[in-house]
């Protein structure tokens, strides 16, 4: 159970540490180093829904012979379905906040801001939550190694993520300790959630292959809606792109080497 525990922690750490940068950096991050942590997310975040979500899922369904990617299939598509029906509720990262917020908005400048990070994190909780329901469960299809790979690889796109929030809210006059605990309060849905899930994938573990491949639709679907379009903003430059064959080379070697 430690290690369950550790598993779901690790990748808040992540977050916790970026927002951290507040206090060591004096200014802003420059948009191409955004473009570059954005990127490098999205790699990551891919990376980790085809080797630690999709791939075990078309496994466990193996008994199911040629229809053996069908709960994948399923599981995919109601993980988009739930991120679509989020979107509605949670402005879009990759809108400025001026365009989000306009004259009858009811939230200030900054919880729009923590709000729209949160998209992101929720479904890396869940994936974090599935996998070590997997593991508790004892799938054969998911190692402890595996697991750990997942939480670290996500853990690591966190520490930019965590950036990205707090020192935004800084340059616009936020105090270091507050903008340091928004970004840290955009990360605690992660544990929240992956705890969620290992209980609901704990009580039904038939229906595990549908809950690793709905993780895995939804952390793609924030890779389209949000990261590409953030990494792609600006003045052309290579550097998003760069950024995601690093991050998603890495977090690739992390779950074959681990797993």
């Amino acid at each position: 159970m430690k290690t369950v525990i550790t598993g779901l922690l690790i990748p808040f750490i992540g977050t916790s540490a970026g927002a951290a940068c507040v206090f060591f950096l004096k200014k802003d991050l420059r948009p191409g180093v955004q473009r570059a942590l954005t990127g490098f997310a999205a790699g990551v975040m891919v990376a980790a829904s085809i080797w630690s979500l999709i791939v075990p899922a078309i496994e466990q369904s193996s008994s199911m012979g040629q229809l053996a990617f069908l709960p994948a299939f399923i599981g995919f598509w109601l993980g988009i379905l739930f991120l679509l029906l989020l979107d509605h509720v949670i402005p879009h990262l990759h809108r400025s906040i001026d365009q989000v917020e306009g004259p009858k908005s009811r939230l200030p400048r900054t919880a729009m801001m923590v709000l729209a990070v949160t998209l992101h994190n929720i479904p890396e909780g869940m994936a974090v939550g599935v996998v070590y329901a997997g593991l508790l469960g004892g799938s054969g299809n998911i190692t402890t190694g595996g697991a750990l790979a997942l939480a670290l690889g996500i853990a690591i796109q966190n520490f930019p993520e965590g950036a990205i929030i707090s020192m935004p809210l800084y340059a616009e006059g936020k105090s270091k300790p507050r903008s340091f605990w928004l970004g840290v309060l955009s990360g605690a849905v992660e544990p929240a959630f992956g705890a969620l899930t290992m209980i609901v994938a704990g009580l039904a573990v038939p229906a595990m292959p549908y809950l690793l491949s709905l993780a895995a639709g939804a952390m793609l679907y924030v890779v389209v809606e949000e990261l590409i379009p953030e990494m792609s903003a600006g003045e052309h430059s290579n550097i998003g792109v760069v950024s995601f064959a690093i991050g998603f080379s890495l977090m690739m070697a992390l779950d074959v080497a681990l797993g």
